[in-house]
């Protein structure tokens, strides 16, 4: 394995658009270069290494579903990182905390054993919806104590700001690099340690032992694998369904417009195609073509706790 692994953090408040940003990032990864991401979700399913999957060699994913990667410390991120490092071999690492995880947290355990002179940590990648912020929205206390870590501020989302609301927002935020955007657009020259490289290879990294992930096995290929937990920040539910099960997009629409979720994200089997979508606060769901096929994932947030009896019956109706 590299030792000090050029290490990335992209951070940022749920529906900002960091799975978004990094997968503009993967695009750009240069044909000798081996990258690898580490992914973690608040859910307990894992749904951003599916929205993320392409057919790429050079890149490895892996995700820690089930908290903030700081709070689930231990266990399961020791193993999930270590694991895909000694797999991935990588050149370069990214990290994608939970929108509602505690990112200073995250990076300070970075640093510290074991992955001292492992990774390679550099300024943290902050990434903001700028019409949130110009709305009027205040940053989650945790984002606020990220932005003493950013070495960049991605201001996404900027198509409908005019002059007079970007400086407004602007002067709200600290001294700090930053860069305007939409649809989570960045070139790779922007990228924070970008100059950074891996030390030469050693072996002596053990890989923390421990089970990470949960098996995709269906007792019945008609019913989900259902997992649902409430952690500080809210409450979420998750559903993998068997590959062979086909959804009606039209009924999932209509199922969801009538339910008051925070995020909700989604790869599904869809008649003979596969799409994802992702959306935050009841916001419209904009589908695109996948190339995941290893089964149908749909996972919501909400603030509160709700029936899941209630909600996995309405979501078995949607199927076609």
């Amino acid at each position: 394995m590299l030792q000090n692994i050029p290490t990335h953090v992209i951070a940022g408040p749920l529906g900002a658009g960091k799975t978004s940003l990094i997968k503009h990032l993967l695009a750009q990864r240069p044909a000798n270069e081996r990258w690898a991401v580490l992914i973690n979700e608040f859910g307990q399913i894992g749904l951003d290494a599916a929205l993320l999957t392409q057919d790429d060699d050079g890149i490895a994913l892996g995700e820690v579903a089930g908290g903030c990667l700081c709070c689930v410390n231990g266990a399961p991120f020791q193993v999930g990182l270590g694991r895909l490092l000694r797999k991935a071999k990588p050149d370069r690492l990214f990290i994608e905390p939970s929108g509602l995880g505690h990112p200073a947290q995250l990076l300070k355990q970075l640093r510290e054993a074991p992955w001292q002179g492992v990774l390679a940590v550099q300024p943290c990648v902050l990434v903001l919806d700028a019409q949130a912020l110009a709305a009027g929205k205040a940053l989650p206390q945790a984002q606020q104590e990220a932005l003493a870590s950013a070495g960049l501020l991605v201001l996404n989302k900027d198509e409908s700001l005019d002059a007079a609301q970007r400086q407004a927002i602007e002067q709200q935020l600290p001294a700090c690099p930053i860069y305007w955007t939409r649809q989570a657009q960045l070139p790779l020259k922007q990228l924070p340690g970008l100059d950074a490289q891996a030390g030469a290879a050693v072996d002596n990294f053990e890989v923390p032992k421990g089970v990470v992930q949960m098996p995709a096995v269906w007792v019945d290929p008609a019913l989900p694998i259902c997992l649902s937990q409430a952690q500080e920040g809210g409450w979420s539910i998750g559903w993998r369904w068997h590959p062979s099960q086909s959804f009606d997009i039209a009924r999932l629409h209509s199922w969801l417009s009538g339910l008051e979720w925070r995020r909700a994200k989604l790869v599904i089997h869809s008649g003979d195609t596969w799409m994802s979508a992702n959306a935050v606060d009841n916001g419209p769901l904009a589908w695109q073509p996948s190339e995941w096929r290893r089964d149908s994932r749909i996972e919501l947030i909400f603030s509160q706790p709700q029936d899941v009896a209630g909600l996995q019956s309405a979501l078995a109706a949607c199927r076609q």
